[in-house]
């Protein structure tokens, strides 16, 4: 039999219980109303009849979230670890030490909240999900009542748009006219990367991957395998790439290829076969944020609004799309796993491309 009382501004239930002949009765507090408490203690007297016996120890929730990603998260890749790890630090700075138990939709809702201030609603939205789960199974493990996590509300920035990651296709020839004219004069292969994330559409992670071998210039093609690790929350060194589509060899453009014929012919070969070799660096690469930095002081000089070096990878892709390259050869080229993924990415350049497709088409019927 549950008893219920009134403790300040929220509820408490008492739950009647007898273990070996002794009164051991159980109680659980904070619930805003009594229906609330009456719910949750049903459900406890549920179990009890059915022998099943609550628990009633108050677990932490970064205790749990830490044993269940022992649990059920091992063999992941270093990179979701990391993700993972990045959650628990940041349950422990939001809720420290705070019982799963004592958590409410209120206080978690805040949280994500507060959280949202200053993030991307893509970053709240994982974060939400690895915590969802976790919650999901304390939920089975009978901890608690009820998913405090179910249908909050994600917040944070809206991220920018596709549009505003890729330059024009006249802004992308002044930035490979610069390119070239850098390459004309020194072999900084920063300058290469560049040009090749370009005019390839590769993932950086393949970029710096690419060896001599992978280069085919008698077919002016090249054969993209794998990828590298270049940071600390990927697997260093040589890996697969993405997914197997991402395994492909792409055509390129003869200028292209012949720049870099000519930068094997004067550029010793380095011990790991890597074109893009950085010996002081810690993964044997250049890094992403180095890149970025040459690839910002080029647009800068340029006058062209900045963007990132998987922008350029954005970019090729809209250069194909206006120029009338078929979807499934883009997705292809660019290792996608599937043309859903292609749409899905390139929405607003196909919703841009149909309304020419429709002026067009109502200008050729006219002409009937």
């Amino acid at each position: 039999m549950a008893s219920f009382t009134k403790r300040g501004n929220t509820w408490q239930y008492t739950v009647s219980r007898m273990i070996g002949g002794k009164s051991k009765p159980i109680r659980k507090g904070g619930f805003r109303t009594k229906k609330e408490a009456m719910v949750a203690a049903a459900e406890v007297e549920g179990k009890l009849n059915k022998g099943f016996n609550p628990v009633v120890k108050l677990t932490p929730l970064n205790d749990y979230f830490e044993q269940w990603v022992g649990l059920y998260k091992t063999g992941i890749k270093k990179g979701t670890q990391t993700h993972y790890k990045n959650t628990l630090r940041i349950i422990n700075e939001h809720f420290p030490s705070t019982p799963i138990q004592h958590i409410t939709k209120n206080d978690y809702q805040m949280f994500i909240n507060n959280f949202g201030k200053n993030k991307s609603k893509e970053t709240v939205k994982k974060l939400n999900a690895q915590i969802r789960s976790c919650v999901k199974d304390a939920v089975d493990d009978g901890l608690i009542h009820s998913d405090f996590t179910r249908k909050a509300i994600i917040s944070g920035r809206d991220a920018k748009s596709e549009e505003e990651k890729h330059i024009s296709y006249s802004e992308s020839k002044e930035l490979t006219n610069a390119i070239h004219g850098v390459l004309d004069n020194e072999h900084r292969l920063v300058y290469y990367i560049i040009l090749l994330a370009l005019k390839s559409g590769m993932r950086f992670s393949e970029l710096v991957a690419l060896t001599r071998s992978d280069f085919d210039f008698k077919h002016n093609t090249i054969n993209i395998n794998k990828s590298w690790g270049y940071n600390p929350s990927t697997e260093d060194g040589a890996r697969s790439t993405k997914t197997k589509n991402s395994n492909r060899i792409i055509k390129m453009d003869k200028r292209t290829m012949d720049i870099f014929k000519n930068l094997f012919e004067v550029t010793p070969e380095n011990i790991h076969k890597l074109i893009f070799y950085n010996p002081a660096s810690k993964y044997k690469v250049y890094s992403n944020t180095g890149v970025n930095k040459a690839l910002k002081k080029l647009l800068n000089d340029l006058g062209i609004d900045e963007i990132s070096i998987h922008g350029l990878r954005h970019t090729h892709a809209s250069i194909l799309f206006y120029k009338g390259i078929s979807i499934q050869y883009i997705s292809e080229r660019l290792g996608h796993a599937d043309v859903d993924t292609t749409i899905r990415i390139y929405t607003h350049l196909i919703k841009e491309l149909r309304k020419i497709d429709e002026d067009n088409t109502v200008k050729v019927l006219a002409a009937l």
